[in-house]
């Protein structure tokens, strides 16, 4: 539990561990994509003021939410103070079962400036191409969750393509031979340390 005397006594690691709740996601976390419905609270002078709707990636609708008011507060200088949302709802893949191509625009912040990407990922999902551009971005870029703003996500064609990582499995002749073999016991109780024969593992 968090008293008053942690949040003055030793403000730093109160805000540091804030920080880091609120920033950045979980290691073992998945997308979602969630639409969330916001606006500004009606008043006298604005009885009806106009709604916003985003689609917004995150693991859950508490983050999604607290997403939803940090690009409002950049983009329509509308705090959470001041606004209500309307709705949280979680979209669903409509082929999850099929493969797509998917490009992901990006916008991150580096330790030198503000840097924008083009990326192409192969899933079945457009949450699982997100989660492959998070781990894509932290590896090559080192820009975590917090760092990352998605612009725009779209399905593209095959010949479309750009990145020629993708573009090599766009052939009907493609294989994935397996040159090397472990020959593995049919039952447990054949299993042994040594054999009398040398395992032949090339085929």
């Amino acid at each position: 539990a968090i008293t008053a005397g942690d949040v003055f006594l030793r403000p730093s690691r109160f805000f540091l561990s804030l920080q880091h709740a609120m920033g950045k996601k979980a290691d073992n976390a998945q997308m979602r994509l969630f639409n969330v419905v916001g606006r500004k609270v009606p008043k006298s002078e604005d009885e009806q003021p106009p709604l916003y709707r985003m689609k917004i990636f995150a693991p859950n609708k508490v983050v999604a939410r607290s997403r939803f008011w940090y690009y409002m507060k950049k983009a329509q200088k509308v705090k959470k103070s001041s606004g209500e949302i309307l709705g949280v709802s979680e979209v669903h893949e409509s082929k999850p079962t099929q493969i797509k191509n998917f490009a992901i625009w990006v916008r991150y912040h580096s330790r030198s400036g503000q840097h924008n990407l083009y990326k192409e990922f192969r899933d079945t999902r457009l949450t699982g191409a997100v989660d492959q551009m998070y781990m894509d971005m932290a590896s090559r870029h080192r820009a975590d969750y917090s760092r990352i703003q998605i612009i725009k996500t779209g399905t593209i064609r095959a010949k479309d393509c750009k990145r020629p990582n993708i573009k090599e499995f766009h052939n009907s002749q493609i294989k994935f031979p397996l040159p090397h073999r472990v020959q593995r016991p049919s039952q447990k109780r054949f299993k042994t340390v040594f054999k009398y024969t040398r395992p032949n593992t090339a085929f």
